[in-house]
This record gives C-alpha cells, sequence and structure tokens, in this order.
C-alpha cells in the first residue's frame, strides 16, 4: 500500500463556526482569523494504492458551480485534483474506487464535472466505483432544512444515474487493510477511513476533526448536527488512537497534514506534527 496526499485547493470558512463556543480570544492563536473572520482551510484528499486498486477519498470542491457560489469560500491556493493526481503519478481514468466519506460539498463536488459544452454532467472518475454511506445518502436526497444548502444534488445524484454507487451499512472491511467506520455527530453516516501503513494505521478523519486544533474535546464545529454525539465520539475515537498509536490525517488543517497523539494534564493532545511523505 502507498499513501498520497492529494490537495485539492483551499477554501475559507467563518471562524465561529469552525470552533463552535469555544471562545474566538483563544481559538485564534492557534488558528488565525483573516480581518472578516475567515479561517483559510485546506481541501486535502488522500490517494491509497494498492496493486492495481486505486482508492480516492474525498476529491474536494470541483468547479461546476456558479461565481456566486465560489466568491462566498473564497477559493484559494495553486493545487487542484487534476495536478495533485499528477504529481502522484495518476490521472483520474486510473482511480478504481472513490470513498466519499459524506455528500458536502467541500468533500465531493470533485466527483462530477460538466460536459464540455454545459449541456449536463459527466463522472469526474470514469472507471471508479464510489462508496458512500446509505444512510448518510438517503439523508443527502431528503435533507433536513440546517444541511440542505450543503447538499447539492449535482454533485452526487449523476453518480446513481450511471450506476456506479456502492453503499456502506455498517462498519467494514472494503478493500485489504482498509476498514471504514460510521460516524454520526457531524452529519448522519459520515464514513471515516482507517487504513494499515507501514505498521501504523492511518485515519482520514474528513470532519470528524476537521483539524488538528479540534482534538481538545470541546473543540467542536458549528456545522455538526448532533454536537453531544459528536462530543462522544470523538471521546472515544481518541482513546482508541491513543491506545493503538493511530496517525491522524487531517482533511482541512491547511497547516499540518499529519500528527499523532499523547496524554497530557489537560488530555489527549497532539505529539508530533508531520506528513504522510516522511514515513
Amino acid at each position: 500500500m502507498e499513501l498520497y496526499a492529494i490537495n485539492t485547493g483551499n477554501l475559507k470558512l467563518d471562524g465561529g463556526a469552525m470552533f463552535g463556543v469555544v471562545p474566538k480570544v483563544m481559538w485564534n492563536k492557534l488558528y488565525p482569523a483573516d480581518e472578516n473572520n475567515q479561517c483559510n482551510w485546506s481541501m486535502r484528499c488522500l490517494l491509497a494504492v494498492d496493486g492495481d486498486r486505486k482508492i480516492l477519498i474525498d476529491c474536494g470542491i470541483g468547479n461546476k458551480q456558479d461565481e456566486k457560489f465560489f466568491a462566498n469560500l473564497y477559493l484559494n491556493g495553486d493545487d487542484n485534483l487534476h495536478t495533485s493526481l499528477a504529481k502522484a503519478g495518476y490521472t483520474t481514468d486510473d482511480i478504481t474506487d472513490v470513498v466519499l466519506t459524506h455528500l458536502h460539498f467541500d468533500h465531493c463536488g470533485g466527483a462530477v464535472q460538466n460536459k464540455a459544452d454545459k449541456s449536463g454532467y459527466d463522472l469526474t472518475f470514469k472507471n471508479a466505483t464510489y462508496w458512500i454511506g446509505k444512510a448518510h445518502w438517503e439523508l443527502a436526497n431528503k435533507p433536513n432544512a440546517r444541511e440542505k444548502a450543503s447538499f447539492l444534488k449535482e454533485n452526487f445524484v449523476p453518480l446513481m444515474e450511471a450506476g456506479k454507487v456502492k453503499f456502506i451499512e455498517v462498519d467494514t472491511t472494503l478493500f485489504p487493510g482498509f476498514k471504514v467506520k460510521i460516524f454520526n455527530g457531524h452529519t448522519v453516516g459520515q464514513v471515516i477511513p482507517h487504513i494499515e501503513y507501514k505498521g501504523r494505521t492511518v485515519v482520514y478523519m474528513a470532519d470528524l476533526m476537521p483539524a488538528s486544533v479540534h482534538i481538545p474535546l470541546a473543540y467542536i464545529i458549528s456545522y455538526d448536527t448532533q454536537p453531544l454525539v459528536s462530543l462522544s465520539e470523538k471521546e472515544s475515537f481518541l482513546n482508541e488512537a491513543l491506545a493503538n498509536d493511530y496517525i491522524l490525517f487531517f482533511e482541512h488543517d491547511i497547516y499540518n497534514e499529519c500528527c499523532d497523539l499523547q496524554q497530557t494534564e489537560k488530555g489527549i493532545r497532539p505529539k508530533n506534527y508531520f506528513d504522510l511523505a516522511v514515513l
């Protein structure tokens, strides 16, 4: 198994929304906001290559939406999905499987692209199977009012229409050395991959903990639909991760790609920060 970080660019989100009840005077020292209270966040995907199987976890925001939509997100950075795949030595046609942690637009928008003549949509990864949590799929197609704006049906309905979707219903092993577990605090049915890599377990954190600054239990983002469930899930996961020396791989942390954990007087905290490439 080989793993490659696939950077697809950055976006800005309101700092208050990303840190919930934690006061700005505390979080701003750790993850600074700009003059508009916006913090910059990566959209870092992960490619797992195991022989002929090439598995991409999440795929960024894509480029289908209009200028007004993107203007609110302040997209920035020099990376995109295609150039990052090329740096790893692959193209979108090489991808055999796409695991979508959930269907919020910044995680799945890159799965579908506009046709050249803008007459409809094509699948970005035409040779891939798309793996999605079943409960989450049902939510995305009949969303609650709070999450509705995060689910853009052009990002995922074409996947089903093409017959390319397979559902994940329970914690399971999808491929050798590649397990998935379901978490419900951020959104119902979020899928979190656990990958065996060089004698360690690498966990793709998605929005279970978007960045290393979200490791303290109180740091729960306001986008989480069930914050008390998030609290319980985080505590259980962190204890498991510490006990098993997991590597946490962060999708949205623009400063730190990975960390491992240590027990401190204040609770479980990051121990070492590093990139996967150094392993």
